[in-house]
């Protein structure tokens, strides 16, 4: 069953095709990886998808059959979707446990009223929060690291809590931007465990990567753009030996 469907998506920059007519399908329950060289699309893609950004007029984007591309950032994530960036976006003045509440917040039933007031409902709800972000933490493989300041954490200990705040929100599917990028190869292989553990758990990914080794190992099928436009889809094995992704990463000869 798909649970993501994009069809003849566009959008431009000027003069510039980011996206030319993409068309594709995330099957629910798997890890689904999009592939390409730099300035590919794939960013502008995710985006697209994400709602920061507006395709073109008359391609569509579908979220258990029901069309989101005209819906702006946060009503596509209360419809389901999660997402982290290349860059790294954490409150560095928060710590990493008031990080991931921020993400939990967007299913807590609080009002700042209520809040602000600090009546008994929304101090238990407060609670409610502050559980559910310890849960997301412990996820992660970060609880201990609840009472550190986001901005002292190592790299990848960020993108842990950049993982954990996205699953926070209790997404059916999380976009994924370069998860590995800047990493150890330690560093890698513990976040393409925790991927496969959140796919596991019933959470549909799609994931932007240039670790293709990473990709290869994780992703349950492929989609491989040049130029804002699809030259291949299909298993990773299916992908890799495409001629024509094969020509766009090594050249002609």
């Amino acid at each position: 069953m798909s649970l993501l469907e994009v069809n003849n998506l566009s959008k431009s920059f000027g003069g510039l095709h980011a996206v030319r007519e993409v068309s594709f399908c995330v099957e629910a329950g798997t890890i689904h990886g999009i592939i390409g060289p730099n300035g590919a699309g794939k960013t502008t893609l995710f985006n697209c998808i994400a709602g920061s950004i507006r395709p073109v007029s008359g391609g569509t984007i579908r979220l258990n059959g029901n069309a989101i591309q005209d819906r702006p950032p946060h009503e596509v994530a209360a419809c389901g979707i999660a997402r982290t960036f290349q860059t790294i976006k954490l409150f560095s003045r928060m710590t990493v446990l008031e990080n991931v509440m921020v993400g939990c917040h967007t299913n807590s039933r609080g009002s700042f009223l209520s809040g602000m007031l600090s009546l008994p409902f929304a101090r238990a709800a407060e609670r409610k929060v502050r559980e559910a972000a310890m849960e997301k933490l412990a996820v992660a493989g970060i609880a201990d690291l609840a009472k550190a300041d986001a901005q002292q954490l190592s790299f990848g200990q960020q993108r842990a809590v950049e993982l954990a705040r996205a699953l926070a929100l209790r997404p059916q599917l999380l976009l994924l931007d370069e998860p590995a990028s800047g990493l150890t190869m330690h560093e890698t292989d513990r976040i393409g465990e925790l991927i496969v553990a959140i796919r596991d758990s019933g959470i549909t990914v799609l994931i932007v990567e240039h670790d293709m080794s990473l990709i290869m190992t994780i992703c349950d099928r492929l989609l491989a753009l040049s130029s804002g436009q699809v030259i291949a889809g299909g298993t990773p094995r299916e992908v890799q030996a495409d001629p024509e992704v094969i020509r766009v990463y090594l050249g002609d000869e």
